[in-house]
């Protein structure tokens, strides 16, 4: 199974995603059976490392963000078993690259059990500290909801 984590710039949360998830794929011995990734739908930052601060606040946690930001391609929506949104604005720019209906792009959050309907992962740029802080919650329990999702449609 192939996902791919998409924000705007590919910096902030959808490294962030693509760092816990992966942890979480290799934790659960599935890496060999999925492939993680993450692009932006904005081209600003291609070929950067994630901002320092959501290095930062991710190291403490034990997560390792090295991905390079890239932009995603239409291929990529094609190629990708799970395209996984950050916000709505992503949904709806990421449908306009697909060219075609496809329920294979979804908002992360969608798998946060404790999340209300339509609930987006806010975008850290701008804030201070507490704001990483929050994307890195916000990611866990996502994540640990798709990890399950992903488990039943390899299982099925």
């Amino acid at each position: 199974m192939k996902i791919v984590f998409v924000c705007l710039g590919n910096i902030c949360r959808s490294p962030t995603a693509h760092g816990v998830m992966e942890k979480l794929v290799a934790s659960a011995g599935l890496a060999d059976r999925v492939t993680i990734d993450s692009a932006g739908t904005g081209a600003y930052h291609i070929g950067e490392l994630p901002d320092a601060r959501s290095r930062a606040h991710a190291a403490k946690r034990g997560y390792e963000l090295a991905h390079r930001a890239r932009q995603l391609t239409a291929t990529d929506i094609a190629a990708f078993d799970l395209v996984v949104a950050m916000d709505r604005q992503n949904v709806r720019q990421l449908r306009l690259i697909a060219g075609a209906p496809t329920d294979k792009i979804v908002l992360l959050r969608s798998f946060d059990p404790t999340a209300p309907a339509e609930a987006e992962v806010p975008d850290p740029w701008y804030g201070g500290p507490d704001g990483f802080e929050e994307v890195l919650d916000q990611c866990e329990r996502a994540c640990a909801g798709l990890l399950a999702h992903v488990g039943e449609r390899l299982r099925g």
